[in-house]
C-alpha cells in the first residue's frame, strides 16, 4: 500500500470512527448566500460546551501581529503586518478573529475539527514561519484579498501544534473562507498536511473533513421543495398529507453531517432577489434552524475526546453572526442576547494605531407595544 493511499484509507477510517462516537463535538454551521444586489451574505452558528469569551474586535491596517510558536508562545511564531483592515468576533481573549472579513470582502471563519485535524510538524527552527490554528482566520483577512491570494498563501506557511490553555491542548480546527466574487474554500490538515478545498456549496459543518460530507450529498439528491405526485393504485390514488412532504427524509438531528446537509438544501433554494440587507435577515432566518438551545445536546469527557467542552455539561450555541460582504457589516446576535448588534466597517479609523476590542451587550432591546 502506497503512503498517499494509506492516508486516504485513515482518513476514511477516522471518518467513519466519527460517525459512530457518542462523543460530540462544536456543532457549528455556516453557508453562503448570494444577493440580488452583487453581493454576499456568510452566516455561521458558534457552538461549544463552554464559552470561548467572544467580543467585537477591530484590525486596523499596518498593525503589527505576532504569531503563536510551537511551544505555545505568542512571541516566537510568524509575524507580519496587517496588509487589510478586518472586523468581527473574536475570542480566548486574544487578538484573533473566529468569523469576520476585511475591507475587501474576504469573509469566512473557523469551525471545530476534533479527531481528524492533525498539523504540520514543525520544527524548533520553523517556529518563526508558523502560526496556532487559532490565528487562521485573523491571519488570512488582515493578508489576503480573495481566496486565491489565501490558496497561495497558505502554502508559504505552517500552522503549527502548539497547545492553548483553555482546549488543554492542540485546537483541531478548519478555515472555510469566501471573497466578494462568491468563490469559497476549504483549508484543512489532515495527516500532517495541508488540504485546500474549493468549495462549490459555500456551506461548511464539523467533522468528518469537508470532502466526506460533499460525497454524502448524493444520499439526498431525491429531496425536493416540490410535493411528489400522488401515488395510484386502480381507481384510487394516495396523496401527500401537507405541504414540505417533499423534503422527507432531510436529516433534522444536531450531528455535523446531518447539519451540513440542511444547510445545503436551504441554501440551494435561498430566495436569490434580495437585495444585502434583506439577506442578511434570510441568513439569521436560516440561523434559526441550527441554534442549540441548553439541555439538548449533552457532553462528557475534555476536548481530547471531541466534547468540545471541558467536563460535564451541555452544547449551546453562543452566538449566530452574519457578515454583509458588499456592504462591510458584521451582525451577531448572541446566547444572552438576541437583540441583533452590528459593527460597521464605516464607523472606524481603518488606519487606527491600535486593536481595537469591546464586549457584546448583554442587555435585551426589547420595544414595548400598545403603550401611552
Amino acid at each position: 500500500m502506497s503512503i498517499s493511499t494509506s492516508k486516504r484509507w485513515l482518513s476514511l477510517v477516522l471518518a467513519g470512527f466519527m460517525l459512530l462516537s457518542p462523543a460530540v463535538s462544536s456543532a457549528c454551521t455556516s453557508f453562503l448566500l448570494p444577493t440580488s444586489d452583487g453581493g454576499f451574505v456568510y452566516g455561521r452558528t458558534l457552538e461549544f460546551g463552554v464559552d470561548i469569551n467572544s467580543k467585537g474586535i477591530v484590525v486596523p491596517r499596518g498593525q503589527a501581529m505576532q504569531g503563536t510558536g510551537i511551544d505555545g508562545k505568542p512571541n516566537t511564531g510568524l509575524s507580519w503586518t496587517s496588509k487589510y483592515a478586518a472586523l468581527g468576533a473574536s475570542g480566548l481573549d486574544l487578538p484573533i478573529i473566529v468569523d469576520g472579513m476585511n475591507e475587501k470582502g474576504l469573509a469566512g471563519g473557523m469551525l471545530y475539527l476534533p479527531n481528524i485535524t492533525e498539523y504540520q510538524e514543525v520544527s524548533p527552527s520553523e517556529s518563526d514561519g508558523s502560526i496556532a490554528s487559532y490565528e487562521m482566520l485573523v491571519f488570512a483577512l488582515t493578508n489576503y484579498a480573495t481566496v486565491d491570494e489565501a490558496r497561495d498563501g497558505f502554502r508559504s506557511i505552517k500552522v503549527n501544534r502548539s497547545p492553548q490553555q483553555l482546549f488543554k491542548g492542540v485546537v483541531p480546527l478548519h478555515l472555510t473562507l469566501h471573497d466578494a466574487s462568491g468563490k469559497s474554500i476549504v483549508i484543512e490538515y489532515i495527516g500532517g498536511e495541508l488540504q485546500i478545498s474549493d468549495n462549490p456549496t459555500g456551506v461548511l459543518t464539523n467533522a468528518p473533513q469537508f470532502s466526506w460530507h460533499l460525497s454524502a450529498l448524493g444520499n439526498y439528491a431525491g429531496l425536493s421543495t416540490a410535493d411528489p405526485s400522488p401515488m395510484k393504485t386502480g381507481d384510487a390514488q394516495f396523496g401527500p398529507p401537507s405541504s414540505g412532504s417533499g423534503m422527507v427524509g432531510l436529516p433534522g438531528d444536531f450531528s455535523s453531517p446531518s447539519r451540513f446537509v440542511r444547510a445545503f438544501f436551504m441554501k440551494q433554494n435561498a430566495p436569490t432577489n434580495k437585495t444585502s440587507l434583506e439577506q442578511v435577515g434570510t441568513a439569521f432566518h436560516f440561523l434559526n434552524n441550527f441554534d442549540i438551545p441548553p439541555g439538548l445536546v449533552g457532553l462528557g469527557g475534555d476536548f481530547g475526546g471531541g466534547g468540545g467542552a471541558g467536563g460535564s455539561g451541555y452544547e449551546i450555541t453562543y452566538y449566530a453572526a452574519v457578515s454583509d460582504i458588499k456592504n462591510k457589516v458584521f451582525y451577531i446576535r448572541t446566547h444572552n442576547n438576541p437583540s441583533i448588534q452590528s459593527i460597521d466597517m464605516a464607523d472606524f479609523d481603518l488606519d487606527g494605531r491600535e486593536i481595537l476590542s469591546f464586549d457584546f451587550q448583554s442587555d435585551w432591546q426589547v420595544q414595548p407595544l400598545g403603550t401611552k
